[in-house]
């Protein structure tokens, strides 16, 4: 894992609502052929890009030299607008997409996201043609996913077992339902914000992901 640290750059994006508030974070070596957009948890439970996880989800992929960008759902933070339950929040992360491509070049889209933000990053995946997504303790609870199309890049669902909000006997029903399925990874005795994993959380991210860079 790097311990360099990325530069930093706070950002506005014109979003559909108004103002995104957003930050891009790039490696010092940081490739040109790929970004990836990091989503937080749910806003109406304190989710907002600051969250420890979606910090992880990022420099996991700052570890693969990869440029990312976190932002705040509407109605959180700086950015305007008011909560829709993940419709508009999907709206936003496109923009946010589009402006992260435009912004670095990128040909190649990673999304990730977190709770919430893994409903959010899935539906990016498919409306954006993403290269690779990694959803971290998908909301199957509260969101139907079964009525989404099924993403056709390489996914990869990170999952703690004793997930206070999250089955994951509920995650790997879902999954092994779907054609292709994705590859999942349990994470024995961890909950649902990975406290004390977050580590072992960032390696096997960013294993992954160091295969879906060529």
């Amino acid at each position: 894992m790097s311990s360099v640290a990325p530069n930093i750059e706070k950002v506005v994006i014109d979003g559909p609502a108004g103002a995104i508030e957003a930050m891009i974070e790039k490696p010092p070596d940081a490739r040109t052929d790929i970004v990836a957009v990091c989503c937080h948890p749910h806003p109406l439970y304190g989710g907002a890009m600051q969250n420890k996880v979606v910090h992880t989800l990022a420099r996991a992929c700052q570890d693969q030299r990869v440029t990312t960008v976190r932002f705040n759902f509407r109605g959180v933070g700086a950015s305007a607008g008011k909560h829709d339950d993940g419709v508009g929040e999907s709206e936003d992360a496109a923009v946010v997409a589009d402006w992260a491509r435009n912004a670095t070049g990128a040909s190649r889209l990673w999304s990730l996201g977190f709770s919430f933000g893994g409903f959010v990053a899935y539906r990016l995946a498919t409306i954006r043609d993403a290269a690779a997504l990694v959803t971290v303790a998908p909301p199957v609870q509260r969101f139907d996913f079964t009525k989404l199309p099924v993403p056709r890049c390489p996914w990869l669902v990170a999952q703690g077992d004793t997930d206070e909000f999250v089955d994951h006997e509920r995650v790997l029903d879902w999954t092994r339902s779907l054609e292709p399925p994705p590859e999942v990874r349990i994470l024995a005795g961890a909950e649902h914000f990975f406290h004390g994993r977050l580590t072992e959380l960032r390696s096997l991210l960013g294993a992954w992901l160091a295969a879906r860079t060529g």
